[in-house]
């Protein structure tokens, strides 16, 4: 008998139906870079049409994207210069410039669901994204910090942590951090396979956060590694990790094509619209 595929695509109905692979405005979460200081919706040059927004701004910014029916934003926070320093510790400070978005935001709209970015780059006065020994980032020691960073986006009312800085075990450790502090249900969203890339380059002057010497080469994924991705991927889900994101999303494809067919847990991309970041 004659297979006839095309009965399937007789019409749109039909095909909507049948189709394998959907995106929907549900699935798309929505950055925000937030700035220190008053009455600030500034382009950002490297991404047009991108802004950085003041505190005082966010509520017209929540409205029009919550009315597109974007429901999550993840959120990227640039202190001052002079507030930087070598531990980051305005990441960590309950009135940081993050913890005021968290709680700005659900004063705004408590159902908006927010994301917090976990790193160090954008708060350390050298650009890195851990505790330096000697211009080298010493991962076991960074990890008492993204647990902190961290607690403190959870106890300001955060939805969603994710750790970005591609430290080993941090998400066993922030795990235990969470969990210890009764935030068991607080879900973990890992950057687990982050390649060190030049693409992060209009992402870096949006955020502040580009390393002051030498790069993340060290830390961040070789982009010749795809098995290497696999284990990182593997390695986070074991820690407690609740879903992975694979960055740059356009010029890594083939490893998100790889961890959807080895693992079972949901998979989120990193791309905006001019680079892929």
């Amino acid at each position: 008998m004659l297979r006839r595929p095309r009965r399937l695509r007789i019409n749109s109905a039909t095909r909507n139906l049948v189709r394998e692979t959907k995106l929907n405005i549900e699935d798309l979460i929505y950055p925000l870079f937030i700035v220190e200081g008053e009455n600030i919706k500034r382009e950002i040059s490297s991404l047009p049409d991108v802004y950085h927004f003041s505190l005082d701004m966010l509520e017209e910014e929540i409205k029009e994207i919550k009315d597109l029916g974007i429901e999550h934003v993840i959120l990227f926070g640039i202190p001052h210069d002079h507030e930087k320093d070598a531990c980051g510790s305005e990441a960590y400070n309950e009135n940081g410039i993050i913890q005021r978005a968290v709680r700005k935001i659900k004063e705004i709209d408590p159902d908006m669901n927010v994301v917090t970015d976990v790193c160090m780059c954008e708060y350390t006065d050298h650009g890195h994204c851990g505790i330096l020994d000697n211009h080298n980032v010493n991962n076991d020691k960074t990890l008492v910090y993204l647990g902190e960073i961290a607690l403190s986006h959870a106890k300001a009312g955060a939805d969603m942590v994710a750790p970005s800085d591609m430290m080993d075990g941090r998400i066993g450790y922030i795990r235990e951090v969470l969990d210890k502090n009764g935030f068991e249900s607080l879900p973990i969203m890992s950057y687990a396979a982050k390649y060190s890339s030049a693409f992060y380059g209009p992402f870096r002057e949006a955020a502040g956060s580009a390393p002051s010497f030498g790069d993340r080469k060290g830390y961040q994924m070789d982009p010749a590694n795809s098995r290497e991705a696999m284990a990182e991927i593997e390695a986070d889900l074991n820690e407690g990790a609740d879903v992975i994101m694979v960055k740059p999303a356009m010029s890594y494809l083939d490893i998100v094509k790889e961890a959807r067919d080895k693992i079972n847990a949901p998979i989120c991309v990193y791309k905006d619209r001019k680079s892929v970041v």
